[in-house]
């Protein structure tokens, strides 16, 4: 299994003992040796503990639904004894949980949410306090911890919510077990929640570079650039140039220092550099797309962060197969090898953003069909197929569709077939070649959104910089390829499957020829509009579904979370 060590993003290297956790550590200064805990008078404060779960009150301070049977649960399985508190002090695992709720916004998460700020002003008042005090501090830091390594593990917002496929329910802890075996006494509780985050490189570069963001932003901005009526090409004039010098420099797209009383040279190299960071078309020209980009606020930019953060703790951890991914609002396509090293990557077009979305989901390849039939699918044979036989009786030729009844068998193009089709008494596909919607071959994925990856005959759309044309399913830049790497470890007869055998298949080989991958690959469709690469650079892609600002407004709500 690839557990651990599977990069679901930019690349698949796991970054193991690495994170923002150290730091917390450091800063906390306390060691993390076993401590088990306990009370100079434990009886009374297990009493205080069993009147609060009876009374339903345990960690009340914060909003405790859905994890009021499980605190309940975690505290009977304990005996009611207190988790963090020692000889009338906090245990180093609840120094340790404190100080990690506090940090909490260097990982994208809110610490109000874990009411971080009072568990560490009650902390330094537990000694001589009242058992009922010390109960209620025991409760509440349980109560956080709950919810912070449930958010850590999958997330805040339950993806479902947003209609997406993505299933986290497989990485749930028992909450109440993993913290009393894992959590309460743990020797070194650092690893612990090493092992509970998303173990993908992706991930912590993300959390390093947030950090980097969250200070920039504390900067504040600097004044904005104005709005251009008309592009600015290299070579023109441009009064702004130091104004813009100072914004690429603050954003790291260009190099501190110099003067720049000209639209040229290094400061066109800068604004290329920038444009290619945010999906746009390098060309150096200052366009009003290229303007309001730069102006957007350096705020925005760390709510993409978080929001990318949020959608990797929604992610798979295990895999038969290193997965292909595609993510859509970069317009791309990573595929990962054994060795976890990307293996290769490719330009996609995806469906439009209204009203043909690619839908958000995992699943796994299972088969390849070269040179298919295109089985045109219910929506496209309402809005667009139907329409046009009507009005072309020469539009079936043309398109070389047939029309096939419920046994699959080719019927002739009558002038009933319109309302054939209508009622559901036939079916219409477009037949294999080169102009087939779905080029020569399609990568199958059964599932209940009809999509797939496939080639095409509209191989230009490849070269935009924004790709979003299709009518839901994904087109990709190089199929040959991607299914000659599919295929490596099969053979195609006596000799073992290429690209150029691929290819091959798809130039002149058998009409719907159906190949199954000995094992199947997983596929991720995601969406995520920040991506750290591997040397640090940020890259950031428009919200074309608005699926952030669905986000965002969920946790603008706060707690309870969907």
């Amino acid at each position: 299994m690839y557990s651990s060590k599977l990069l679901l993003s930019v690349l698949l290297i796991c970054l193991n003992g690495s994170g923002l956790s150290h730091v917390i550590l450091a800063s906390a200064g306390f060691s993390t040796l076993a401590e088990p805990a306990g009370a100079a008078d434990s009886s009374a404060l297990s009493s205080e503990l069993r009147g609060l779960a009876a009374k339903g009150q345990l960690g009340n301070n914060l909003n405790t639904t859905g994890y009021r049977d499980q605190i309940k649960r975690l505290y009977e399985s304990a005996n009611f004894a207190p988790l963090w508190i020692k000889n009338d002090e906090p245990t180093s695992q609840a120094r340790y949980l404190i100080e990690a709720l506090r940090a909490s916004r260097l990982k994208g998460l809110n610490p109000s949410d874990y009411d971080a700020e009072s568990l560490a002003t009650q902390s330094k008042s537990l000694k001589g306090a009242s058992a009922a005090a010390q109960a209620s501090f025991d409760a509440s830091l349980t109560m956080a911890t709950l919810r912070y390594i449930s958010d850590l593990r999958i997330g805040r917002i339950n993806p479902k919510h947003l209609k997406f496929g993505i299933d986290v329910q497989s990485k749930k802890y028992d909450l109440p077990e993993f913290i009393t075996q894992q959590v309460a006494n743990a020797g070194n509780i650092q690893s612990v929640f090493d092992q509970i985050e998303p173990p993908y490189a992706g991930y912590r570069r993300l959390e390093t570079v947030l950090k980097q963001y969250i200070d920039l932003a504390a900067k504040g901005d600097g004044a904005k650039l104005p709005p251009v009526t008309k592009s600015v090409a290299p070579g023109d004039k441009y009064a702004e140039t130091t104004a813009l010098a100072a914004r690429l420099q603050l954003l790291g797209d260009l190099p501190q220092g110099g003067s720049f009383d000209s639209y040229s040279g290094a400061l066109v190299e800068a604004v290329k550099h920038f444009q290619t960071r945010h999906g746009l078309a390098p060309d150096g020209k200052l366009g009003a797309t290229t303007v309001r980009e730069l102006n957007i606020p350096l705020s925005a930019r760390v709510q993409q962060i978080d929001d990318a953060l949020e959608r990797w703790r929604w992610m798979p951890t295990e895999f038969q197969q290193p997965p292909v991914l595609v993510n859509i609002p970069e317009f791309r396509l990573r595929a990962y090898a054994e060795d976890h090293q990307l293996a290769l990557s490719m330009n996609v077009v995806v469906g439009k953003a209204a009203p043909t979305q690619t839908p958000v989901f995992t699943d796994d390849i299972q088969f390849i069909v070269f040179r298919p039939y295109w089985n045109v699918p219910p929506g496209i044979l309402r809005r667009s197929v139907i329409p046009n036989i009507r009005k072309n009786s020469g539009y079936i030729a043309r398109e070389r569709f047939e029309v096939t009844d419920s046994g699959g068998n080719v019927v002739s193009a009558n002038d009933d077939v319109a309302a054939g089709l209508q009622s559901g008494k036939y079916s219409i596909r477009q037949k294999p070649g080169p102009t087939n919607a779905l080029g020569l071959i399609k990568f199958m994925f059964p599932n209940s959104y009809s999509v797939y990856l496939h080639s095409t005959p509209s191989t230009e759309l490849f070269s935009r910089s924004r790709r979003d044309f299709s009518s839901g399913c994904i087109r990709v830049e190089k199929p040959a390829e991607l299914a000659g790497f599919l295929l490596r470890n099969q053979p195609d007869g006596q000799q073992p499957w290429t690209t150029a055998s691929a290819q091959t298949a798809m130039d002149s080989g058998k009409d719907n020829r159906q190949v199954n991958l000995k094992t199947q690959v997983p596929v991720l469709i995601l969406y995520v509009t920040a991506v750290a690469e591997e040397d640090g650079t940020m890259h950031f892609f428009d919200d074309i579904y608005g699926h952030d600002k669905r986000l965002n407004a969920l946790l603008a709500k706060g707690p309870p979370y969907p």
